[in-house]
């Protein structure tokens, strides 16, 4: 019997076309493989079609806040439909940056020092004298990001105290809350973990990132030609180890299910750096996780059929 898949791509979240271009890739994938496979945006007229039809299986390949904080996926049990990808729980724990980088931290995953900033504090406090006080806990450079989100939106790199306003005003436009991390210099790298047929969990050859720009922003992961990517990354054989190590280990203290996407840094003293943990990785042309399946000899629309066929099991 054939399976029938709905992939769910697209929202209305600034990632929108990214999800778009995901779904059409693993929908073109998994057709290869010969199943049926139909593209929903996530729209007023989903829930009845998923009601009517009664698809084995879905795959949500949304992203920010309707793809990756579980709310979808718990209408999607409610439903009684399988789908892939980690419970509405583990989502919960990944989706904040500062809550998993605290998971992670307990289970002995270096993390750089961080702080979160709700934009109340931000306002109310004295923008100016908030700042100062967290420059000089966290120190230069530093990353300012939200702790909620994806793609690179709102996050800048500040090397002088001048520009930190404007990358917290940045910040905020797209979410409430900043997190300012200490910027740890070196290698960038993505690792992917899929769940095999049989239950163990792979992580896929680590990727590592150079930008034209030198910094891995929204631009730079979408376009074309803009980034350098080497599939397995450049790093020495200890260290291409404990990459692999700290994401199976990311991916197990948050509950994860099925695939995850850990990106880190490791830093020119060679130590493994987490940075922040993907539910639904990215799958259009630039993204990494069908970069990392290509690099272990596996073919992107066997991964999903098995995780479809693993998701149906699990019920």
């Amino acid at each position: 019997m054939t399976r029938s898949i709905v992939i769910l791509a697209g929202g209305l979240s600034h990632e929108r076309d990214v999800s778009i271009r995901s779904g059409r890739r693993v929908a073109e994938a998994l057709r290869g493989q010969g199943l049926e496979v139909r593209v929903h945006d996530l729209d007023p007229t989903l829930l009845d079609d998923l009601r009517r039809e009664r698809p084995d299986c879905v795959i949500p390949l949304l992203h920010g806040a309707s793809g990756e904080d579980g709310s979808l996926r718990e209408v999607l049990a409610a439903l009684g439909l399988p789908y892939v990808g980690a419970r509405p729980d583990a989502c919960r724990l990944a989706w904040d940056k500062m809550v998993a980088r605290a998971q992670v931290a307990d289970a002995g995953i270096r993390v750089a020092p961080a702080v979160a900033l709700p934009h109340p504090t931000f306002r109310d406090l004295g923008a100016q004298a908030v700042l100062e006080a967290l420059v000089e806990r966290i120190g230069l450079p530093l990353v300012v990001k939200p702790t909620r989100g994806g793609s690179a939106l709102g996050v800048t790199i500040v090397t002088e105290r001048i520009d930190l306003p404007g990358a917290m005003v940045g910040c905020f436009s797209y979410g409430d809350t900043a997190m300012l991390e200490r910027f740890v210099a070196g290698t960038e790298v993505a690792v992917s973990v899929i769940e095999r047929p049989d239950g163990a969990l792979q992580a896929l050859p680590a990727v590592e990132i150079v930008p034209d720009s030198g910094n891995y922003d929204f631009a730079s992961r979408y376009t074309a030609g803009t980034t350098e990517f080497f599939a397995p990354a450049r790093l020495a054989e200890d260290a291409a180890a404990e990459c692999a190590r700290v994401a199976v280990l990311a991916h197990e203290r948050l509950g994860l299910r099925h695939l995850s996407r850990a990106d880190l840094i490791v830093s020119s003293h060679g130590d493994v750096v987490f940075l922040e943990v993907n539910v639904a990785p990215g799958c259009t042309e630039t993204s990494l996780l069908p970069q990392a399946v290509e690099a272990a000899g596996l073919d992107l629309g066997v991964v999903f059929a098995d995780l479809v066929e693993r998701a149906i099991a699990a019920g």
